[in-house]
């Protein structure tokens, strides 16, 4: 499986801070080798102002909620990561969506899967954990609501790019891509969100972890909130989001101890990826086991940090 590369960033013992926002653009094979000066500038200035628009809404007092979806949706508009607009292709040459938000504060949350015209399904997920009793919508219902909701509808050939139809002819499975977000704000609250476009050349409805809360995402006022990123069937299986929180709860860890319990845990199963998490002291941990992972975080005060090797 490689050596677990893990990335504690809070220093020796925990500081209290009054904000704090980290993001991940997708973990896998991600090498230096394989990254072009031009392509390594263009996701580290897109993560730069994805944290820094995030940074923004928390610095003015916004909620963890808004920044997370303000975040992701950011991503979502870009063609360099698998969701939104840089959604992969399924085996039929189609592109699904999807997402998942949770709200640390009552542990409300919501969630689409396989939408096919929703511009941002982060949006439309948090529309179903606010304007609905649900938690998951899916397919042409949660494309329905979303547009009952007045959400940004596009043709389905917005989601066409060249890059991700070529990787669907060559039957190359995207081992990167999916985004996510966690942030704590001044009031204390905690939030997560993870979008993607799912697994090239996917079939039969195939749904990955992304819009499962406790697989993907989870957050928790109590506890902790992540995003993850990876195999799919693994971290469902393994219940990877919600494992984190647990671990801190029962077992009385701290949050960079639980995410580097998990991966461990991931590892051992046969299974790759990487998760953000944070704790309710804006103290971060990012662990993965791949190559590389796009990620970064920005505290209070401080100037944003943007990582995508192991080392």
């Amino acid at each position: 499986m490689g050596i677990i590369a893990f990335a504690i960033l809070t220093g020796s013992k925990d500081e209290s801070v009054e904000f704090s926002i980290a993001i991940h653009g997708g973990a896998g094979t991600i090498t230096r080798k394989n990254m072009t000066p031009e392509k390594e500038n263009a996701y580290r200035s897109k993560l730069k102002e994805t944290l820094n628009v995030g940074y923004s809404i928390l610095n003015k007092g916004g909620t963890s909620l808004d920044a997370v979806e303000a975040t992701i949706r950011i991503m979502e508009n870009s063609e360099l990561f698998n969701a939104g607009k840089g959604a992969v292709f399924t085996n039929a040459g189609t592109n699904e969506l999807d997402a998942s938000i949770m709200d640390g504060r009552n542990l409300k949350a919501g969630a689409v899967a396989r939408v096919k015209t929703v511009k941002n399904p982060i949006s439309a997920a948090r529309k179903v954990m606010e304007e609905t009793w649900h938690v998951m919508l899916s397919g042409d219902g949660a494309d329905k609501f979303a547009k009952e909701q007045g959400l940004d509808i596009v043709d389905p050939n917005y989601f066409y790019t060249q890059r991700r139809w070529d990787s669907l002819k060559k039957i190359q499975v995207e081992k990167h891509g999916t985004v996510g977000c966690v942030a704590l704000d001044k009031h204390g609250n905690l939030a997560a969100g993870t979008s993607t476009g799912g697994l090239t050349n996917k079939r039969w409805g195939r749904v990955g972890d992304s819009p499962i809360i406790g697989a993907g995402t989870y957050a928790n006022n109590q506890t902790c909130a992540v995003s993850g990123t990876g195999q799919g069937e693994y971290f469902i299986r393994g219940n990877v989001a919600y494992d984190v929180s647990a671990i801190m709860e029962y077992k009385g860890k701290s949050v960079g101890e639980a995410a580097q319990n998990v991966i461990r845990k991931l590892s051992d199963k046969g299974g790759n990826g990487g998760i953000i998490t944070m704790d309710s002291k804006g103290n971060i941990s990012m662990p993965f086991n791949t190559a590389g992972m796009y990620r970064g975080f920005r505290k209070a005060g401080q100037a944003p940090e943007i990582f995508i090797y192991k080392n």
